[in-house]
């Protein structure tokens, strides 16, 4: 069964990560479903992206420690897919590990009240170092706390840092971060993309992002159309037909 939904509606699509009966935890089917969902969207007409979680008991509860999706960063737009326009994150509940990855990523957030932020992955063990890249998003020293001790703060506190553009009573969440996104959506294009890839280039990458962006690139050009006709016009030995594609 899926887990992530894709639902366009008023050039708005809203991608959710579907299971709530497990806190919304990350696999490898959630990452593959997530990838697919932002090429869809990258590739078609909606203008705007609004991610959340389904319920309010958690946005995620980060990766499922006994299915440890390593490749999280497919599933990261803008990382693990090329994407150029704006996205809003919806959160509620918990946000642990993976999840602070996907709010810092994202261009904007609103939070329900009961929403609390960690990042708890240096008390099990392990991280993909993404998360490096908050240290950008709001205060060094917030981020360095949240990241070395993994302890966690409130929706209020993410706003008062920056990390949240708006805090609204839980379960109005969604059609805060919608009417945000209908505003977005009626302004023009070109512009939108534009200021996103420029503030793309100003803001730091850390090791791990830019990494993720390179081997995202690359794979792209590996799987592209031209790389089957160019292998097939060499076995064959004849002139290949590149379309660019």
């Amino acid at each position: 069964m899926p887990v992530v939904r894709y639902e366009s509606r008023e050039g708005i699509a809203e991608i959710t990560i579907d299971r709530a009966e497990k806190h919304n935890i990350l696999t490898h089917q959630v990452v593959d479903e997530l990838h697919d969902a932002w090429v869809r969207f990258q590739g078609g007409d909606d203008r705007v992206a609004l991610l959340t979680g389904a319920g309010d008991r958690a946005f995620t509860a980060g990766a499922d420690l006994r299915d440890i999706p390593h490749d999280l960063w497919r599933a990261v737009p803008s990382v693990g897919v090329a994407v150029d326009k704006p996205v809003i994150v919806a959160t509620a509940g918990h946000v642990v590990g993976g999840g602070l990855v996907f709010v810092q990523s994202a261009d904007m957030a609103v939070a329900a009240e009961n929403t609390v932020f960690s990042y708890p992955e240096a008390k099990v063990g392990y991280s993909g170092g993404l998360i490096s890249a908050l240290a950008a998003r709001i205060p060094h020293k917030i981020a360095m706390e949240l990241l070395l001790v993994g302890g966690a703060i409130d929706a209020r506190r993410a706003y008062e840092v920056g990390l949240v553009n708006r805090v609204v009573p839980t379960g109005t969440q969604v059609e805060a971060a919608r009417a945000l996104a209908r505003e977005i959506a009626g302004n023009a294009p070109q512009v939108l993309s534009m200021l996103k890839q420029f503030v793309g280039e100003v803001l730091p990458k850390g090791p791990s992002e830019r990494a993720a962006i390179a081997r995202a690139r690359v794979a792209a050009v590996n799987s592209a159309r031209d790389y089957h006709e160019g292998i097939a016009a060499f076995l064959e030995k004849r002139k290949p037909v590149f379309t660019g594609e």
